[in-house]
């Protein structure tokens, strides 16, 4: 062997981990415990559980790969993340999960292309968030005789929020009373949420034309690491 030249095996090694080093990490959803068996998703992933702020992503799953088709900065509650199934109501929190997304809404008109039942927002359009309502966690029009007006949401008075909007079916199906109600991702407010996840007006737009209810998509909600990470559902 040549003065200063190095042991085939320690060149071959060398080589593999480079190799390894250039070789991208699995996409998201693959890493992930659950995508909920369509062939759509939207993963929202905020850096830790008090963090407003993160990103969106939108994939497909092609050929037997999930391949991203989009994403956009989001926006999350003001006091954070929480685990979906111990978040209570009126913590200002976004609940982490798993999720579908049984319709869409809106102020305006539905994006061209949406292939969602969308349902329109009318002036007498509500959000039951009243815990002692037989209609909580429910679109009601008008607000139910039970419903509390103090506990509800005046749907078309969020103008820029809900211009467009998916409902997130967090607390839908058989909702518990206390842990939260009225959980959209819709379109940027001015801040932080109230525990929505929103994203910029033109990413919900492009959201709405994507989605494809016969697909299966559903939204994951998570953090990067720790109890609440994202590979967990």
């Amino acid at each position: 062997m040549r003065p200063g030249a190095a042991p085939a095996a320690v060149l071959v090694s060398l080589s593999l981990l480079l190799l390894g080093a250039g070789r991208p990490s699995a996409p998201l959803p693959d890493r992930m415990a659950d995508t909920g068996g369509g062939t759509q998703l939207i993963t929202a992933v905020a850096p830790g559980t008090g963090s407003t702020t993160g990103t969106v992503t939108w994939w497909d799953r092609e050929d037997g790969r999930w391949v991203a088709v989009g994403s956009a900065p989001a926006r999350f509650g003001a006091r954070g993340l929480a685990e979906g199934t111990a978040r209570r109501q009126g913590t200002n929190t976004t609940p982490t999960g798993l999720y579908g997304m049984p319709y869409a809404f809106g102020i305006e008109a539905a994006p061209r292309g949406t292939a969602y039942t969308y349902r329109p927002v009318r002036r007498n359009s509500w959000w039951c968030q009243d815990d002692d309502s037989r209609s909580y966690n429910r679109w009601t029009e008008p607000r139910a005789a039970d419903c509390r007006a103090a506990e509800a949401e005046h749907l078309i008075g969020y103008r820029a929020q809900y211009a467009h909007a998916l409902v997130v079916g967090f607390n839908y199906h058989r909702p518990v009373r206390g842990r939260g109600a009225g959980i959209f991702l819709h379109v940027n407010g001015r801040g932080a949420t109230a525990g929505c996840v929103s994203v910029p007006r033109a990413a919900m737009r492009k959201i709405l034309r994507w989605a494809d209810p016969a697909r299966g998509p559903h939204i994951a909600i998570g953090t990067r690491s720790g109890r609440t990470a994202i590979t967990r559902y």
